[in-house]
C-alpha cells in the first residue's frame, strides 16, 4: 500500500522542467539523425552515392517493411525489461552508440561496384532503421510512465515535439551547407564528415536523456510473457484506428519531404531554396504549441482531425503557387502547422490507447502497445512515403542530373503536392472513428485508480 500511495504522490506532481528538457533531447537526437535520413536518402542514393532511382526505391520499400516488424519485437523486449532505471529508459543508454554508428556507415559512401552498392545500402540502411527502433520506441513507451496525469502527459509529448523539430530544423536546413562547407566541392567527403558530426551529436543528447529521465508507474512494470503483451491489443479498437491513421500521416509526411530536393531543383530551377522550405517547417512548432489549448476546448480527435485537414490544404495550395518562392514558401508554412498538430496527437493518445488495453484486458504493454503506434507506423509510412514518389518518378522517366521532361516536372510536382494531400485527407476520414472511444476516458481512468488503488491525480 504505501508503494501505490508512493506511485500516486508522484503521478499528482509536475514533471520538473529540466527533466522535460531531458525528454525533449531524446527527440531532438532521433529526428537529428532520422531526418536526415527521411529527407535525404533518396536524393543521396540517386545523385550521390550512384544508384538508380528504382534501386533507390526499392531499397527504401524492403528495408523499411522488413525493418518495421522489429518494433513489436522492440515492444516485446521493453515489456520484459525491468532494471532499477525502469523498462523504457535504459535503452538511451544501450542504443546510443549503435543508433550513431550506423548512421555514419550509411552515409560513408565506399568505392564499390553498383551491386555492392545495392547491398551495402540495403544493409546499413535496413541496420540503422533498427537501431532507430531500439531508439525510437522508448521514447514513446516511456511517456505512460512520465505521468499519469493526462494534462502532464500532453505537456510532455508537447515539449518533446518541439524538441524534435529543433533537431528536424538542424538537419533538414543546414545538412546541404554542411555537405558543402566540409565537402569543398567534394559530396561525398562532404555527406560522410556531416554524418560523423551529427552523429556524435546524437549520441551526446542520448546520454543526457538517460541521465535525467525518470520512470514511475515501477510497481506496475513486470515483465510480461509476449502473449500477454499480444493480448493488450485485444479489442483495443482506439489503439487500431490510431496506428492506421499515424501510418498515413507518415505517408503524407515522407512523400513531401522525400521529394522536397527534386522540386526545388528541376522544377524551380533553386536546389538551395530547399532548405530554407526545410527551415519553414519550423512552423510546425506553432501547430505544437497550439495543442494544449485546442484539447482544453475540443476533443483530441478533431484537434488531430484539424491538423490532418490543414496540412492536406496547405499541400493542395503548393500545386498553385508556380514559380513563386514566396507563395511557395507561405503554403509550404502552413502546411507544416497542420502536420506540427498531426504529428504530435497521435504520441500522446497512445498514452490513452495504453490505459484502454488495461482497462479493457488488464494488460499493461507500454512497450508492446507504443512501438506499434509509433516506430512500426512511422516506418510504414515513412518507408512507403519515400517508395511512392519513387515510383512515380521511375514511371515518368526520371534520369538524375539531367534535364527533366515535361512527364518527369509533372511527376515531380504531383509528388510533392497532391500525393501527400490525398493521404492526409484518408488519415482525418479514418480519424472520425476515434471520437466514441475518447468519450469513455473519463471513465476508464476512475476505473484504473479503483483498480490500483491509487489517489487520483485530479
Amino acid at each position: 500500500m504505501k508503494s501505490q500511495m508512493g506511485e500516486a504522490i508522484k503521478s499528482k506532481k509536475a514533471v520538473p522542467f529540466h527533466r522535460m528538457l531531458a525528454y525533449a533531447s531524446t527527440d531532438t537526437a532521433g529526428n537529428l539523425l532520422y531526418t536526415t535520413v527521411t529527407t535525404f536518402i533518396l536524393y543521396y542514393y540517386t545523385d550521390v552515392f550512384g544508384l538508380t532511382v528504382a534501386a533507390a526505391g526499392t531499397i527504401l520499400l524492403a528495408a523499411r517493411v522488413l525493418d518495421a516488424f522489429d518494433a513489436p519485437v522492440w515492444g516485446f523486449i521493453i515489456d520484459h525489461t525491468h532494471t532499477k532505471w525502469g523498462q523504457s529508459r535504459p535503452y538511451f543508454l544501450w542504443m546510443a552508440f549503435p543508433f550513431a554508428i550506423f548512421f555514419i556507415l550509411m552515409f560513408w559512401s565506399p568505392n564499390l561496384s553498383h551491386t555492392a552498392k545495392f547491398w551495402w545500402a540495403m544493409i546499413t540502411y535496413l541496420l540503422f532503421g533498427i537501431s532507430y527502433t531500439g531508439v525510437g520506441t522508448p521514447i514513446s513507451s516511456i511517456l505512460p510512465n512520465l505521468s499519469n496525469n493526462s494534462e502532464e502527459r500532453i505537456k510532455l509529448n508537447s515539449t518533446r515535439m518541439i524538441g524534435g523539430n529543433i533537431g528536424f530544423f538542424i538537419t533538414a536546413t543546414f545538412t546541404l551547407s554542411f555537405v558543402s562547407f566540409f565537402g569543398h566541392g567534394n559530396d561525398i567527403g562532404g555527406w560522410r564528415t556531416t554524418a560523423i558530426v551529427l552523429a556524435i551529436i546524437g549520441f551526446a543528447l542520448l546520454m543526457f536523456a538517460f541521465s535525467d529521465t525518470r520512470e514511475i508507474n515501477t510497481q506496475s512494470q513486470k515483465p510480461l510473457p509476449i502473449i500477454s503483451s499480444i493480448k493488450a491489443a485485444k479489442s483495443n479498437w482506439p489503439w487500431f484506428i490510431l496506428v492506421i491513421v499515424f501510418i498515413f500521416y507518415w505517408l503524407g509526411n515522407s512523400s513531401r519531404t522525400s521529394v522536397l530536393v527534386y522540386y526545388t531543383q528541376y522544377n524551380l530551377g533553386h536546389k538551395e531554396f530547399a532548405s530554407i522550405l526545410n527551415a519553414l517547417v519550423m512552423f510546425q512548432i506553432i501547430g505544437m504549441l497550439l495543442i494544449p489549448f485546442l484539447v482544453k476546448k475540443f476533443r483530441k480527435t478533431h484537434v488531430l482531425i484539424f491538423g490532418m485537414c490543414l496540412a492536406a490544404f496547405g499541400q493542395l495550395l503548393i500545386s498553385f503557387t508556380g514559380s513563386s518562392l514566396i507563395a511557395l514558401s507561405t503554403a509550404w508554412s502552413l502546411a507544416s502547422v497542420g502536420t506540427g498538430i498531426s504529428v504530435s496527437m497521435p504520441f500522446a493518445m497512445l498514452s490513452d490507447t495504453v490505459d484502454y488495453g488495461e482497462w479493457k484486458n488488464g494488460i499493461r504493454a507500454s512497450g508492446f502497445l507504443t512501438a506499434i503506434g509509433s516506430s512500426f507506423a512511422i516506418k510504414i509510412g515513412s518507408g512507403l512515403g519515400g517508395w511512392a514518389p519513387s515510383m512515380v518518378l521511375n514511371h515518368a522517366g526520371y534520369k538524375a542530373g539531367v534535364s527533366q521532361t515535361t512527364a518527369s516536372l509533372s511527376a515531380i510536382k504531383f509528388s510533392f503536392s497532391y500525393l501527400p494531400a490525398i493521404f492526409f485527407v484518408i488519415g482525418a476520414i479514418i480519424m472520425v472513428l476515434y471520437l466514441k472511444y475518447e468519450k469513455k476516458e473519463d471513465i476508464i481512468k476512475a476505473d484504473l485508480i479503483t483498480r490500483r488503488g491509487e489517489v487520483s491525480d485530479e
